[in-house]
C-alpha cells in the first residue's frame, strides 16, 4: 500500500491526518458515553486496514464487528461522507478475524501459565506481596525441574507439591507458609468459576497470526469479543497486557518506520489502571514507552483522560477528544486536565469547546513529521467505510468458517506437562509402609512381622508382592525345631520386636507402630552379624 497518512475528518476545509510515520507514537480517543469514540476508533481501525497495517481491538459491546462488511451507500455516514467531499470514498469491508477467550464469538485465544509469568499471574489472582512470593517460588522450582506449567490444573498440582516440600524448600527460598499456598489455591478456584481455565492451556496463540496481512495488501482487522469478558474486568485487563508485554519480548527492534507493524487499540482503558499496584504501573509505562520501537502502536480509548496515568498520558502524541460533560467538581477537572494535554489554538479556549462538541465532532492533534503536536482543531469525524453496527449471528459464523486460522486453535490440545508428572511420580515414587525396609532387613521377615500385627501383605513401587507370611505347621518336636535354620539373631530379634509390637501398636496404631517395629528389628539384626 502506498498511503502516508489517514484521514481523521475535516476542520472547516483543513483535513486532518494521522501521519503513518508518527501512528507509533501512541494515541488517545477520549469522550463521554454516546459522543462517537466508537466511530472514530473504527475510522481509525479501518485508516490503518487500508493501509496494510493490522489491527488489534477489543470489542467490548459487539458494535465493532461490522466492519467486516461494507456499509451503505444510503445511511447517514455516507451523506458525512459526501459532505465533507472525501475522495474516492465508498462502501468496503474489512478483513477480519474474531477472536474470543471463552471461544464462543471467536477463535479460541489461549496462552500458557509459563508465559502469562509470575508477575502478571499475581495481579490477574489480587495476591498480596507474600502470596506473590509463593508464586514465584513454584515458578522457580517448575523451570529449574523442567515441569511444563501450561494450564491451571499444572499451577494447582506445583502448589501442593511445593506446600508438601515447605520444610524442604525453607533452607533454600525461606519460609514456604502452607496458609499462603492455601490463599493461592483458593484465588485460583475463584478464578476458574470465572471461566479463566479456557484461556491457560494449547495451542497457545502466535502473535505472527495477529499480524497477517490480506493477500491484496489490506492488514487484518483482529477483534476480541470482549463484551462477556468485561465481567471479568481483571483477566480482560491482564490478557490485554500479556499481549502487549509478549509483543514487547518477541517483535525485534525496528526503529523509525514508514508505518507500523502492528495498532493496539485498548478499549475501556481504565479498567487496566484501576487498583494496579507500582510495579505494575511501571511496567505498562515501560511497555508504552519502549514498545514503539518494535513498531507498535498503542492507542487507548477510555471517557476520561484522566483515567491514564500522567507517565503514560504524556506518551500519547496522536489525540481525539470527543465531548465531556463538566455537571460536577471531577468532570470540570477531567476537562481541564483534557484541555490541557493539547496545544492550545488562539482561535478557540478549548476547554469551552469541549463540552460544547457534538455527536462526530472531536477536538484533533496529531504529530506532525518532526514529530511536534499540531495545533488542537475542532474536527468533524470522517466516517467509516464498513457498516456501523453489530454482524448477525449468520454472519459471523461465515466468518469464522472462511477465517485464514480456522482449525488452528478450536481444538485444545493437553499433553504431558507438570500435572500429570507429579501425578505419576506420587502413584510410583512413594511405597506402602511395608515397602520402606531399613537396610539389612530381610522383606521375607518384614511380611512376617506384618502378618503378626494383623496386616496384609504389602507391594513394594513398581515391584512384585514381598512373599506372604508361612503358614503355622503342625507342633514339631524338640528335636525338629532345634533343626529349624534360625540363627540366635533373628531369634532374639523377633521376640523382642513382638514383644515392643504390641505395645507400640497400641499406643500409635498399627501402621506407625509396625515401622518403628523394623527400624528396631533392623537395628538389632545388623548388630548380631
Amino acid at each position: 500500500m502506498d498511503a502516508t497518512d489517514i484521514l481523521i475528518g475535516k476542520a472547516g476545509v483543513l483535513d486532518q491526518h494521522l501521519l503513518l510515520r508518527q501512528a507509533n507514537r501512541h494515541g488517545l480517543v477520549a469522550g463521554a458515553t454516546g459522543t462517537g469514540k466508537t466511530v472514530t476508533l473504527q475510522t481509525l481501525a479501518e485508516g490503518f486496514a487500508r493501509a496494510g497495517v493490522p489491527v488489534f481491538a477489543a470489542d467490548v459491546k459487539g458494535d465493532l464487528s461490522g466492519i467486516a462488511r461494507p456499509g451503505t451507500l444510503d445511511s447517514k455516514l455516507a451523506e458525512r461522507a459526501r459532505a465533507l467531499a472525501i475522495p474516492g470514498w465508498a462502501p468496503m469491508a474489512m478483513p477480519t478475524i474474531f477472536w474470543d477467550v471463552f471461544g464462543e464469538q471467536g477463535h479460541p485465544v489461549r496462552t500458557t501459565v509459563a508465559e502469562m509469568g509470575p508477575l502478571l499471574l499475581a495481579r490477574l489472582l489480587d495476591l498480596n506481596d507474600v502470596q506473590e512470593g509463593i508464586l514465584n517460588i513454584v515458578f522457580r522450582i517448575a523451570d529449574e525441574e523442567k515441569l511444563l506449567l501450561l494450564d491451571l490444573a499444572d499451577l494447582r498440582a506445583m502448589l501442593a507439591e511445593v506446600a508438601e516440600r515447605a520444610d524442604e524448600l525453607r533452607s533454600t527460598y525461606g519460609n514456604v507458609s502452607k496458609a499462603s499456598v492455601g490463599a493461592v489455591q483458593r484465588a485460583l478456584l475463584v478464578l476458574e468459576q470465572q471461566g479463566a481455565e479456557r484461556f491457560f492451556g494449547e495451542p497457545a496463540l502466535k502473535l505472527a497470526d495477529l499480524m497477517r496481512v490480506a493477500p491484496d495488501g489490506l492488514g487484518y482487522v483482529n477483534l476480541l469479543a470482549a463484551d462477556k469478558l468485561l465481567m471479568s474486568p481483571r483477566l480482560y485487563t491482564t490478557f490485554l497486557l500479556w499481549l502487549l508485554s509478549e509483543l514487547f519480548e518477541e517483535l525485534p527492534e525496528a526503529g523509525d518506520l514508514d508505518r507500523p507493524k502492528l495498532v493496539f487499540f485498548f478499549d475501556e482503558a481504565h479498567l487496566l489502571f484501576d487498583g494496579a499496584p507500582k510495579v505494575l504501573l511501571e511496567k505498562i509505562e515501560q511497555v508504552c514507552r519502549l514498545i514503539r520501537s518494535k513498531g507498535v502502536g498503542v492507542y487507548f480509548v477510555t471517557q476520561n483522560p484522566i483515567d491514564v496515568p500522567e507517565e503514560v498520558l504524556g506518551q500519547l502524541g496522536n489525540r481525539a477528544q470527543h465531548a465531556l460533560r463538566a455537571f460536577t467538581p471531577r468532570d470540570q477537572k477531567a476537562v481541564r486536565t483534557a484541555a490541557e494535554t493539547f496545544r492550545a489554538n488562539p482561535e478557540f479556549d478549548t476547554a469551552t469547546v469541549i463540552t460544547e462538541l457534538g455527536i462526530g465532532e472531536a477536538l484533533v492533534s496529531t504529530l506532525d513529521g518532526k514529530g511536534i503536536p499540531t495545533l488542537v482543531q475542532r474536527t468533524l469525524v470522517a466516517p467509516p467505510r464498513s457498516r456501523v453496527g453489530p454482524l448477525s449471528a449468520e454472519e459471523r459464523a461465515q466468518a469464522l468458517a472462511t477465517s485464514p486460522v480456522a482449525g488452528i486453535y478450536d481444538t485444545a490440545i493437553d499433553r504431558q506437562s507438570a500435572a500429570e508428572i507429579l501425578l505419576a511420580k506420587a502413584e510410583g515414587a512413594a511405597p506402602p509402609p511395608s515397602a520402606q525396609l531399613p537396610p539389612g532387613i530381610d522383606p521375607a521377615l518384614a511380611a512376617r512381622l506384618d502378618a503378626a500385627l494383623g496386616k496384609q501383605p504389602a507391594k513394594p513401587a513398581g515391584g512384585k508382592p514381598y512373599p506372604p507370611p508361612e503358614p503355622e505347621q503342625p507342633a514339631r518336636s524338640r528335636s525338629s525345631r532345634r533343626a529349624e535354620p534360625q540363627s540366635e539373631a533373628e531369634k532374639i530379634a523377633v521376640s523382642v520386636a513382638r514383644n515392643m509390637a504390641s505395645s507400640i501398636a497400641r499406643s500409635v496404631g498399627s501402621r506407625v507402630g509396625s515401622a518403628l517395629v523394623r527400624g528396631v528389628l533392623g537395628s538389632l539384626l545388623k548388630g548380631g552379624r
